[in-house]
């Protein structure tokens, strides 16, 4: 069920005033709305309400050249600099398929979304945002020196939708799920698990034991799986860097999962946060949001899926880490290593 907004328009652009330096989640949260409904309040200046289904977004985007993707959670934020292409549309999932801007979509979620032109010191700043039903970001895309401008005004004329009113009823937010296990389902759960040939058939998995990811992990025991201290995910970080290995790192919400391929060259430390600040890649991670960390191992066809897995207080996944195991470019013995040195927990998670 939809929710009435809790502040007019002319009060939410009021507090863009007073606050000119929040970025927009945060000032959303700040005075009690939806980020997607802080962006409806400026429908008619600076933002366009659009068409949101990956359908008709994603062939759009491939017309605006090089760009920056961003896709986040409350705890880690990734982002891509590249080039859409390569879509393929799927009703449950779909996905974008490149070197640098690698995407799985989940269509139901696509909801809302606006083109924002917005003034700022270095000149008028262009992105494409979409939100789901709650009006959470689920993927953002903005565009860089460079960019197709004519494309973005062409995307903005052409995919406008007829609702351009500056109010925005959302739903209520879905809480996190919390860790599900079944010690009674233990042994089926060990036996099916050394049974997978492929890391996707996980989550079938422990949904058919009435499981989930975390309350799998929690059971299952070694070798499967090993707890590690919450210090284990910037360590992680920290020996990719000097191990100059390439990884694939993983960070998704209920709508989009992105993902990097590729080495960590430059960690930037700065309060709370750990910062990659590499020219094509940016990863923004809330260090003390890490409640529990993972080693997971599943089996496949090409060997093990070896991973390094972070979750917040909430059980919420944060991110997910695996070696590279493309041909010419096998990372995974080298990133194995690296999984072994990381401290186990000192008293596993209940």
């Amino acid at each position: 069920m939809a929710t009435t907004q809790s502040l007019a328009p002319a009060d939410i652009r009021g507090a863009r005033t007073d606050f000119p330096k929040l970025r927009d989640r945060d000032l959303a949260e700040k005075i009690g709305v939806s980020e997607a409904q802080l962006l409806a309040a400026f429908t008619g200046t600076d933002v366009t309400r659009i068409a949101a289904h990956p359908d008709v977004l994603m062939p759009a985007i491939e017309t605006l050249g090089e760009v920056m993707a961003l896709t986040r959670t409350a705890s880690c934020v990734h982002e891509k600099v590249g080039r859409y292409a390569n879509y393929h549309s799927g009703d449950h999932a779909a996905m974008v398929l490149t070197e640098d801007i690698d995407l799985r979509i989940f269509p139901s979620h696509w909801q809302h979304a606006f083109l924002v032109e917005r003034d700022s010191d270095a000149g008028v700043r262009r992105s494409l945002q979409v939100f789901d039903a709650a009006g959470d970001a689920v993927h953002k895309v903005h565009l860089r020196e460079g960019s197709d401008i004519a494309a973005f005004a062409a995307i903005r004329d052409g995919l406008a939708i007829d609702d351009q009113s500056q109010t925005l009823e959302v739903a209520p937010r879905k809480p996190v799920e919390a860790p599900r296990s079944d010690a009674s389902k233990l042994d089926i759960l060990r036996k099916e698990w050394t049974r997978m040939t492929d890391t996707h058939q996980f989550l079938r998995l422990v949904s058919k034991l009435k499981m989930n990811r975390l309350g799998a992990y929690r059971i299952a025991g070694a070798p499967h799986v090993r707890p590690l201290a919450p210090t284990a995910a910037d360590a992680m970080l920290q020996a990719v860097r000097e191990a100059g290995i390439e990884v694939m790192i993983f960070v998704g919400n209920l709508g989009c999962i992105q993902i990097h391929t590729g080495p960590i060259e430059t960690l930037k430390s700065m309060g709370p946060w750990q910062n990659v600040m590499d020219p094509r890649f940016n990863l923004h991670l809330r260090l003390d949001h890490v409640a529990e960390v993972w080693a997971v191992e599943k089996p496949t066809q090409r060997g093990p899926a070896v991973s390094v897995e972070a979750f917040d207080a909430d059980g919420g996944l944060t991110f997910q880490v695996f070696g590279v195991g493309k041909e010419g470019r096998d990372s995974r013995p080298a990133w194995r290593a690296i999984v072994e040195t990381l401290q186990t927990a000192e008293t596993e998670a209940v």
